[in-house]
């Protein structure tokens, strides 16, 4: 790796959501991914705490570009406790999204590495997602395989 290729990656730091992270343009990246409307900064903060309650049982990760102090990347992961498997676990990875600026540096694999490390780490027997036949060949490349189908009901 090149030296300015060494700083561009040490100025990237993965880690989980800071109620700070939406004045770093966290809204912003999620609008890139699907529809996102304005979210006040005391709705944010309750949707903060209210997700935080959880703990480790729903996590968001962020990568923030130190250098211009943007978020650059985020996913989350939720761990749903079942009756099935011995009363198991199983991790649901949504809202994986790369900053359009910063795609092609690997980033959302490191997004989806840290989430399914997560899931792992919580003692899930399996992580699933839901993506688009067009997002399946980098989810292919992270590890994952195309099982089933999915449905959806939307209510809004």
């Amino acid at each position: 790796m090149m030296q300015s290729e060494n700083a561009v990656e040490d100025s990237l730091h993965i880690r989980k959501l800071e109620v700070t992270d939406k004045e770093k343009g966290f809204i912003e990246l999620l609008r890139q991914l699907t529809v996102c409307d304005s979210v006040s900064d005391e709705k944010f903060k309750e949707r903060f705490e209210e997700i935080a309650k959880y703990g480790d049982d729903h996590c968001i990760c962020v990568i923030e570009d130190v250098r211009s102090g943007k978020i650059v990347a985020t996913g989350s992961v939720f761990i749903e406790k079942k009756f099935v498997r011995n009363c198991g676990k199983a991790g649901h990875i949504e809202d994986v999204v790369v900053d359009s600026s910063a795609r092609g540096m690997q980033l959302g694999k490191r997004i989806v590495e840290y989430l399914a490390d997560h899931a792992h780490s919580m003692g899930c027997y399996k992580v699933i997602l839901d993506c688009t036949e067009e997002n399946r060949p980098f989810y292919e490349k992270c590890g994952f395989k195309k099982k089933e189908i999915q449905m959806v009901k939307y209510f809004v």
